[in-house]
């Protein structure tokens, strides 16, 4: 579960990230990627469709608040699962909730992913609802009153985003948000696997990639993932979770890493509160197929 990180897996990473900015995507396609990124993953999930769609399993146990919502005496809940794919989040709770007061948002960047959702057998338009909305928008969704939300659902989002629309996603997270709501996060986190692999030109800028079907990823710090979120909500977890993957085959080891945090907005008048220390995640459970979309084009 939790792989020692030494002095030789820092340096070998350093030395991969530094190959790869040395060529990075040609000038004349960076704009591509970026003003067409909402067409990328559309194309993306055109040719997966729910073949993308993953059980959780791992979601009861990294974030239990989200299924205290679905027992029968809950009360009046809203979950909102922003970056909703093919509604990993989602359906699971439906499906699970004996909670008739319960009602899932699910919403996507991509037109394509949210018709996936609305044609799964699952979806019920009386106990959920999905819709299209870009995170790193100008506001929040008109679907959703403001600070209406329980818990928000952002799992492999984030990096999805250019770095300098970061900031309008802090503000439209803070304004879902109830008092004394909850942000889930999990994310990809510096020097993973998946960053070490890419090949040339799949570079954009300091470690942000565009992956071989044009979708794009960040690979995040712990130390930023607490600048960004503890600007406005109070850290309650800031989790790194280091696993070692090794091919015996071809007597190859590879370490995945991945960041997870909790982030409440605080009650009225409250101030955010202080970064809880760096955790380290060490649950029995594999997640090493979570909701990682690798190309084997690198």
């Amino acid at each position: 579960d939790h792989a020692p990180w030494g002095e030789e897996q820092e340096k070998h990473a350093q030395e991969q990230v530094a190959r790869q900015s040395q060529t990075p995507v040609p000038t004349e396609r960076i704009s591509d990627y970026h003003d067409n990124a909402a067409e990328y993953w559309n194309k993306f999930y055109a040719k997966n469709e729910n073949k993308f769609f993953k059980d959780r399993h791992w979601l009861r146990i990294e974030f239990p608040e989200l299924f205290q919502m679905v027992e029968a005496d809950a009360g009046e809940k809203n979950v909102m699962e922003i970056g909703c794919g093919a509604g990993n989040t989602m359906f699971p709770m439906l499906i699970e909730s004996k909670n008739p007061k319960l009602f899932v948002y699910a919403c996507d960047f991509s037109s394509t992913a949210v018709e996936v959702v609305k044609t799964n057998p699952e979806y019920d338009p009386k106990r959920g609802k999905a819709f299209v909305w870009d995170l790193g928008g100008d506001d929040i969704p008109p679907e959703v009153e403001p600070e209406s939300m329980d818990v928000l659902v952002l799992i492999f989002v984030l990096s999805a985003l250019h770095p300098d629309r970061w900031e309008h996603a802090m503000n439209n997270l803070f304004k879902l948000l109830k008092p004394g709501g909850l942000i889930v996060f999990r994310d990809y986190g510096r020097y993973d696997m998946a960053q070490l692999r890419f090949k040339k030109e799949r570079f954009l800028s300091e470690n942000f990639y565009v992956r071989g079907d044009g979708t794009r990823v960040y690979f995040f710090e712990s130390e930023e993932v607490v600048k960004l979120f503890g600007s406005k909500f109070t850290i309650e977890q800031n989790a790194v979770d280091r696993r070692l993957i090794v091919n015996r085959l071809r007597k190859v080891k590879m370490y995945r890493v991945w960041l997870q945090g909790k982030f409440r907005k605080p009650l009225r008048g409250e101030q955010p509160g202080a970064p809880s220390v760096t955790t380290v995640v060490t649950t029995g459970e594999d997640k090493s197929g979570v909701d990682g979309i690798e190309s084997d084009d690198k």
